[in-house]
C-alpha cells in the first residue's frame, strides 16, 4: 500500500504546495482523499489521471479541500473512452454539493456535447453520504469513516484504510477527538493537518488567529500519535507553510510528544507501508 501526498498546502496559495489531497494506492486501485487546488497537476506528476481514480473521498466541504472537484469531474468525463462514473463518498451534504457542482458545469457540458459526437451524455457522478462508522469493503481494501471535530464545520470525517495487513489514517482538519483516535489506533501511517499555534497567535488578523481553535497543532498531532500507538506520523496541510530548511522545527514540536517516525510532508512525497 502506497500513500502519496498530492497536495501538502493550505488555503493560502503557495508556489510549491498544492491544495490538500492524499492518494492511497493498493495494487491498481487508487483512492483519493480530498481534491484541493492543483490536484490533477500533481496526479499527472505521479503518473495517473482523473480517469484512473477508483473513488474520491471528501473529509468535509471546506473550499480548500474541494477546489478542484469540478476539474476531476470534467477531466474524467472527457478523458475516458466511455462511461466512467465517478464515485464520491463524504459526510452529509456531499450529495447536494455534487448536484450544485454539476449545475455550475452545465454550460461547459452543453458545449462539449454539441461539439463531440462521441460524447452522448454528460458526466456521471455517484455521491454517497456516509454516516459515522460506515465501512466500504472492496478489492481487498476496507475503509472506515469516523466523525472528527472541525466545529463549526459539521459534519466532518476522517478515514481509516486497511489493506495488505497495513493501516493508514487520514484525518483531514480536526482537533483531537474520539473519532480521530478510532481511525488512528495502531496505524502504520497517520496523515494529519497541522498548524503552528505559536506562530498563528501572533498574526494581526483575527480571521487568521481563528484557525487555532479547530485544527490540531503539531504537538496535539504528536500526542494523538503517541496515544494511539502510531508508527509513522506525517504532518501535512501546514498553516503557515514551513520555510525551506526549517521543516525540522515542525517535527521537533511533535517529537517532544512522540518518539515514532515523523515526516514533514511535501508534494509528491511517497510512503510505502
Amino acid at each position: 500500500m502506497d500513500v502519496i501526498i498530492l497536495g501538502s498546502g493550505s488555503p493560502m496559495p503557495h508556489p510549491e504546495r498544492a491544495g490538500p489531497a492524499t492518494l492511497v494506492q493498493v495494487g491498481g486501485h487508487r483512492y483519493l482523499f480530498d481534491c484541493g487546488r492543483g490536484v490533477l497537476m500533481r496526479a499527472a506528476a505521479a503518473g495517473f489521471g482523473a480517469q484512473n481514480i477508483s473513488a474520491l473521498f471528501l473529509t468535509h466541504m471546506h473550499s480548500d479541500h474541494t477546489t478542484d472537484f469540478n476539474d476531476i469531474i470534467t477531466t474524467r468525463w472527457v478523458m475516458s473512452p466511455g462511461p466512467n462514473p465517478l464515485r464520491v463518498f463524504g459526510p452529509g451534504g456531499v450529495g447536494t454539493f455534487t448536484e450544485r457542482t454539476l449545475a455550475a458545469l452545465e454550460t461547459d457540458i452543453g458545449y462539449r456535447l454539441a461539439h463531440h459526437e462521441d460524447l452522448t451524455e454528460g458526466p456521471r457522478v455517484v455521491p454517497r453520504e456516509l454516516e459515522p462508522g460506515a465501512v466500504l469493503e472492496e478489492n481487498g481494501v476496507r475503509i472506515l469513516a469516523m466523525p472528527t471535530d472541525h466545529s463549526p464545520v459539521h459534519p466532518t470525517l476522517g478515514f481509516r484504510i486497511e489493506a495488505e495487513g497495513k493501516v493508514v489514517a487520514i484525518a483531514g482538519d480536526t482537533v483531537p477527538c474520539d473519532g480521530l483516535d478510532a481511525i488512528c489506533q495502531d496505524a502504520d501511517v497517520y496523515v494529519q493537518t497541522v498548524i503552528r499555534s505559536d506562530l498563528i497567535s501572533q498574526a494581526p488578523a483575527l480571521r487568521m488567529r481563528d484557525v487555532i481553535d479547530y485544527h490540531s497543532d503539531v504537538a496535539q498531532a504528536g500526542e494523538t500519535a503517541r496515544r494511539c500507538n502510531v508508527r509513522h506520523l506525517v504532518l501535512n496541510h501546514f498553516v503557515p507553510a514551513p520555510p525551506p530548511g526549517r521543516e525540522e522545527e515542525w517535527a521537533a514540536d511533535a517529537r517532544a510528544c512522540f518518539d515514532g517516525q515523523i515526516t514533514v510532508s511535501h508534494d509528491l512525497l511517497k510512503i510505502t507501508c
